[in-house]
């Protein structure tokens, strides 16, 4: 007798199953998008003062912006002063690494940044950062 050999067998058994890769693909994907660290801007742009002393500091997570005529600006909205406190530990608390950044303009009053670093004080943060340019003389 003859052994016939079964063709239609082998065939089937050569695919390659491409799904576990895919599902590992997915995963790593998943990974990098949940770890990843978003920046986030005051959504105004501020003329800042100059400085000898400045340097760069490069995780500043919470910027918050203070326009000349008073007006406070946190994520791309503008903020009450009573709201500041309250956006900035939320804030802090979605990034408890990030630090707290404050963009003045060079005309803004002092007393709105006295009050503006009072409310981030207040919301737990003791060393708020003022934003300058450096003085390149």
């Amino acid at each position: 007798m003859r052994r016939r050999s079964n063709r239609s067998n082998t065939e089937q058994g050569s695919d390659i199953d491409m799904t576990p890769m895919l599902d590992i693909v997915f995963i790593m994907l998943i990974f990098f998008i949940v770890t990843t660290s978003f920046v986030k801007e005051s959504g105004i742009d501020v003329n800042r003062p100059t400085a000898q002393t400045a340097t760069r500091k490069e995780q500043g997570n919470i910027i918050v912006g203070i326009k000349s005529n008073g007006e406070i600006w946190i994520d791309k909205r503008e903020v009450d002063i009573r709201a500041v406190r309250a956006n900035v530990a939320r804030l802090h608390a979605e990034q408890p690494l990030g630090s707290v950044v404050i963009a003045a303009d060079r005309d803004t009053k002092v007393k709105v940044l006295t009050q503006v670093m009072d409310q981030i004080r207040l919301a737990g943060i003791t060393n708020a950062s003022i934003a300058t340019v450096s003085d390149t003389q």
